[in-house]
């Protein structure tokens, strides 16, 4: 290690403890390398902060240097995101360490956290006051609340609640330079000028590293009735949800949408995960009815919902969770589709964004597309249907993964497929998972070069040197036109 680097350490170590700084060697590896090991990188240390002043004195100390820096959460995401690239003066700050929660108000159903705090840490937090926050994913016992915000995460909610961004009423970031965005406000109504927070949320740590944030918090569901539908095709998925809002309005917490092929990958790489219903059609679809009101016979509604749409030919058959046990194992396996998509092969996945008027002939036209170009490839599908968002997952044996170059042709070639249909049914190539390193490519292939010109105009003008994340959205030192 050079000796600019040595005094690197030595000064991160000053502000943070010698403790808190990871020198590069095996103890790094958590945190050089993806969630997918799909990307590894260096970095001259691990700095993990204690406070929102540690922060801000290790990203002033990084840009007097021009260290790059890599903010980075649990390190769940899937699209390299947090990952550094293979220059040697990365810094990695991790937040584990701030994990308080600062305030919750029942009164204003708001909770104020600190970005290290683990997504279900949040959710307990909440449920202690009697409140509710309804962001769920997978890896919500893992990820931390600071990347959610970051990537703008989705999750299974969506539909009612929707995703992070409309859940996010405050946020505390340090910029690039060092200075600290003070808007941690919980104001429900705020027209003073520009929306300065909504430029961090989703901007995957590009602009500046959120510290803390005023989230909204809800009434809990106090009554709830889940159902397992199995279907023939999309088209089914979307009448059947059509009727559900009718019905039931807002009730209708979750619309959760996978095909068989999917269902079987899960089945056969994670053995803790049972399959509580038998694969008789092409897609399974889970419908979860929620109210806040304790005693509501939710089953009701839904059972009459779901008779109607039987008999009109739109489902094949229906599966009510007759106990709480039962509609777990339902959600544990929707749950798993990462972890069984990681271990059946070499992913090559998607997180396309369609009209729902559309969803169907997008699903059907992809796979067909797919499976044309690369006929052993094994295509899965999962997603949010109810907000337009299909998960299209190519999974290819990694006998087929041995050559890098060819890899990388595979791959960008089941890309522009993808890309190709989503644009053509009007949709967008990111709902939830971002763009980090994975689709920085495809963004600049496919987004409209304004929208582009502009995201340049605001990386620039707040990291004119760009050192904050760098090689994220944009390549990396591609900023500057």
């Amino acid at each position: 290690m050079s000796d600019s680097f040595q005094d690197a350490l030595a000064g991160l170590a000053d502000i943070v403890g010698d403790k808190q700084v990871i020198a590069s060697g095996p103890d790094q590896e958590p945190y050089v390398v993806d969630w997918r090991g799909r990307y590894h990188g260096r970095a001259v240390a691990v700095v993990k902060p204690g406070s929102t002043a540690e922060v801000a004195s290790v990203v002033k100390f990084c840009a007097a240097r021009r260290l790059a820096i890599v903010p980075q959460g649990g390190n769940t995401g899937m699209c390299g995101a947090a990952t550094p690239d293979d220059r040697a003066g990365n810094v990695v700050i991790r937040l584990d360490r701030m994990r308080a929660v600062r305030d919750v108000s029942p009164l204003a159903n708001t909770i104020t956290v600190e970005a290290g705090c683990i997504l279900a840490e949040v959710q307990a937090a909440a449920q202690d006051v009697d409140r509710y926050f309804p962001l769920s994913l997978g890896a919500e016992g893992s990820c931390q609340i600071g990347g959610n915000i970051s990537t703008n995460a989705g999750g299974t909610a969506v539909l009612r609640y929707g995703p992070t961004r409309d859940l996010v009423l405050g946020l505390e970031v340090v910029l690039p330079d060092g200075r600290v965005f003070n808007g941690l406000r919980a104001l429900r109504k705020d027209n003073t000028g520009y929306a300065l927070k909504q430029l961090f949320i989703g901007a995957e740590g590009t602009l500046g590293i959120v510290t803390a944030a005023v989230l909204k918090l809800f009434a809990p569901p106090r009554s709830s009735a889940l159902a397992l539908l199995k279907l023939l095709g999309v088209e089914q998925a979307l009448e059947i949800m059509q009727r559900l809002r009718g019905a039931v309005g807002d009730r209708l917490g979750s619309l959760e949408i996978m095909s068989r092929s999917q269902i079987e990958a899960i089945a056969k790489t994670v053995p803790h995960v049972t399959i509580p219903f038998e694969l008789t059609t092409p897609w399974y679809l889970i419908v979860e009815l929620t109210d806040t009101l304790a005693g509501m016979d939710l089953n009701e509604p839904l059972a009459a919902v779901l008779a109607e749409a039987m008999e009109a030919g739109f489902a094949e058959d229906a599966v009510l969770a007759s106990s709480l046990a039962q509609a777990k194992a339902i959600w544990a396996v929707r749950h798993s589709v990462s972890e069984g998509n990681k271990r059946s092969g070499y992913v090559v996945s998607h997180d396309s964004v369609v009209p729902l008027e559309r969803q169907a002939a997008f699903v059907d036209n992809v796979e067909a597309r797919i499976k044309a170009a690369v006929p052993h490839a094994n295509v899965v599908m999962h997603g949010h249907i109810g907000d337009g968002n299909i998960h299209v997952v190519a999974l290819i044996d990694r006998v087929h993964c041995q050559d890098p170059d060819a890899t990388a042709k595979l791959v960008a070639e089941i890309n522009e497929i993808v890309d190709d249909e989503t644009a053509a049914q009007g949709g967008a190539i990111s709902a939830e998972h971002g763009i980090g390193i994975t689709n920085r490519g495809r963004l600049a292939r496919v987004a409209d070069p304004l929208d582009i010109e502009l995201m340049r105009d605001i990386k620039q003008l707040l990291d004119p040197d760009g050192l904050m994340n760098p090689g994220k959205i944009f390549a990396a030192g591609g900023v500057r036109r």
